[in-house]
């Protein structure tokens, strides 16, 4: 079973409040496991999470670390390959295929400028585009990537809503005793 990770450094509630839900939502239907995030504290991102999982279904995970140096380390000891999605690494086609040999994986984003240490500590310093670019878009193309394009068919287990897919219109329905 895969493995993924987020890493949202240096979250600042008030400005990246939107942004930073982004990424927890991007990364939770691609298939990611879970995110860590630093900065400010919100406790309100957690309960938009645990919402969304309560009524759509899944288990992401998000929680709160005040030492992301530290909680990567720990996630390197335990097998996980941390890769740091910047503007300034290795283009993503030219490392995709190396990458996906690897089960358990720590996808880094920033949202201020990143530090020198996150670039030295990082496995990997994977660009999606060496132009400037948004941290949610580089989550969903390197997941899309990684996976190629089977995370689009995860159905996820539980939730009260579930969507029929439709050319046109919104079908959504609400599931009864849990089916």
């Amino acid at each position: 079973m895969r493995r993924i990770w987020i890493l949202r450094l240096s979250h600042r509630r008030e400005r990246d409040k939107r942004l930073t839900t982004h990424v927890a939502l991007t990364a939770r239907a691609l298939g990611a496991e879970g995110m860590a995030y630093s900065g400010d504290i919100d406790t309100t991102l957690e309960d938009r999470i645990k919402d969304i999982n309560r009524r759509w279904g899944g288990d992401f995970k998000v929680e709160y670390i005040e030492d992301p140096v530290k909680w990567i380390n720990l996630m390197k000891m335990n097998g996980f390959k941390i890769i740091h999605l910047t503007m300034y690494g290795v283009n993503i086609s030219d490392i995709i295929n190396e990458l996906r040999k690897y089960d358990k994986l720590v996808l880094i984003v920033g949202s201020e400028k990143v530090e020198k240490i996150y670039f030295e500590i990082s496995d990997y310093n994977v660009a999606i585009g060496n132009q400037p670019h948004s941290e949610v878009a580089a989550i969903a193309v390197f997941l899309d990537r990684y996976f190629r394009g089977r995370e689009l068919r995860k159905k996820f287990v539980g939730g009260e809503y579930y969507i029929i897919p439709s050319e046109r219109g919104k079908i959504v329905k609400k599931k009864v005793n849990g089916l």
